[in-house]
């Protein structure tokens, strides 16, 4: 049998690196060409590999291909840096970190690790589907507008054949059977984050994460732009090329999921937040990827300073992310559609006619607008905005996790959550991160409150 690895493959790059030269602007015109015309497969829509690898010889073009691809400069390059001090240069509004903040207790962050938890869980079994599906789904039984876990019960026997659940969280993930919070990735770097700043402080350096990931982190747990770099790491190249190197997935949503340890930690200082999740994105993202990482981290850092709304927070995050950005775009754009649309159905589908025919499912783009939209349109609320970024489709389960994340801190505490969310969790997290396997969302709270108050 052969094995397919996914999302490192050259000939399974290739398409995903010409469909980011057309987004950023690079005439790639002449490549799309010579891959195409020597029988070259367009990017695989939903999966990390084609079903066949290539033979030698175009395997051995796509190599060639990508890199040549990395030497087309983007026009946008001047609008959307990486490095830190061009970002702060771009952002004339960077925030200052708040006199004094509210106290940040254990009690809030044991809710945003819950919040975290129950939106991750919600968007499991529905990652992967079209839109069309998750709504067919959830309207079958009886969850639509979504209010609820996806249940298998009741459903018709077709539909569940022609939409049929998340093969890996079909069997943790659906309320029949939920019991503890189940691994995923949005988790599991979460959870490394933690592991990072307890052992190296928050002065880490890029290179001590990727220690770390190779010390902590099996390779088969990361995905996308993470597999990359961890690939680049065993080849030898050093941090940041490592985002860089044949990694046509360096802007999508990756980053995003590692930022919210840094953003709780931070009380009330969404820049300092900004900044050291900057640290840990360039590993494996450039640019808007590196974004979603910064506008997460300052809008849960404005969140765990507990003086202002949902609506400030989103404020918050826009203010580290360069203006003129296709992130800032983004994001804009879900927070106007939500505000001018009250039917969140509606809003979802214009965000989904301006990204969906363009954007990977997993790109960082259509996720920030969606993310921004649904926390807009449930202003506060924990239950909506979990719900909302599930029902929007794309990155089900990282959506639901960061907004949940942001609306747990936001509700202040466990039991202002309601119960049907966090009792099923049963306070237990399975993870392969080491030291953590069935951890409590409260022992977690803790250990994070230790690197809040870390002098």
């Amino acid at each position: 049998m052969t094995v397919r690895l996914t999302w490192v493959q050259p000939e399974d790059l290739v398409g995903h690196e010409l469909r980011q030269a057309a987004q950023d602007g690079r005439d790639a015109g002449d490549v799309g060409r010579r891959w195409h015309e020597a029988g070259g497969l367009p990017a695989p829509e939903r999966a990390g590999a084609a079903d066949s690898p290539a033979s030698p010889g175009l395997r051995t073009l796509a190599a060639r291909l990508l890199d040549e691809l990395a030497l087309l400069e983007s026009p946008l390059a001047a609008d959307e840096p990486t490095g830190l001090d061009a970002v702060r240069a771009a952002c004339p509004r960077w925030p200052a970190p708040r006199d004094r903040p509210a106290a940040l207790g254990p009690e809030r962050l044991h809710a945003a690790w819950l919040g975290r938890a129950a939106g991750c869980l919600l968007g499991k079994p529905v990652e992967k589907l079209p839109l069309a599906g998750i709504r067919a789904l959830a309207r079958a039984t009886g969850n639509w507008p979504l209010t609820t876990w996806f249940t298998a019960r009741g459903l018709p026997a077709g539909l569940a054949a022609e939409y049929p659940w998340n093969r890996r969280s079909a069997a943790t993930s659906l309320a029949e059977n939920i019991d503890g919070m189940p691994e995923d990735d949005d988790l599991d770097h979460p959870l490394l984050t933690l592991l990072l700043l307890r052992r190296h402080g928050p002065g880490f350096s890029t290179s001590d994460l990727a220690r770390l990931w190779l010390d902590e982190l099996p390779a088969g747990r990361v995905f996308t732009a993470e597999r990359v770099a961890y690939r680049n790491l065993l080849d030898g190249i050093e941090p940041p090329d490592t985002a860089r190197h044949r990694n046509p997935f360096r802007e999508w949503i990756g980053a995003r999921i590692r930022a919210d340890v840094h953003g709780w930690t931070h009380p009330g200082d969404p820049g300092a937040a900004a900044a050291q999740a900057h640290r840990d994105a360039v590993l494996s993202h450039t640019a808007n990827g590196v974004y979603g990482a910064m506008f997460t981290a300052a809008a849960l850092a404005e969140a765990a300073g507990g003086e202002t709304d949902v609506h400030g927070c989103l404020a918050a995050g826009l203010r580290v992310v360069p203006p003129r950005s296709r992130y800032a775009h983004a994001v804009r754009l879900g927070i106007e559609t939500a505000r001018a649309e009250p039917d969140f159905d509606t809003v979802v589908d214009r965000l989904h006619t301006v990204y969906a025919a363009t954007h990977h499912w997993v790109h960082v783009l259509p996720n920030a607008a969606l993310l921004a939209a649904a926390l807009t349109h449930a202003d506060g609320d924990f239950g909506r905005s979990v719900c909302c970024a599930v029902s929007g489709g794309w990155d089900t389960d990282s959506n639901g996790a960061t907004a949940g994340s942001l609306a747990g801190l936001l509700a202040g505490r466990p039991a202002a959550l309601p119960d049907r969310w966090t009792a099923p969790l049963k306070n237990r997290l399975a993870t392969s991160v080491s030291g953590f396997g069935s951890i409590g969302f409260d022992t977690l709270a803790e250990l994070t409150y230790q690197e809040v108050r870390r002098p």
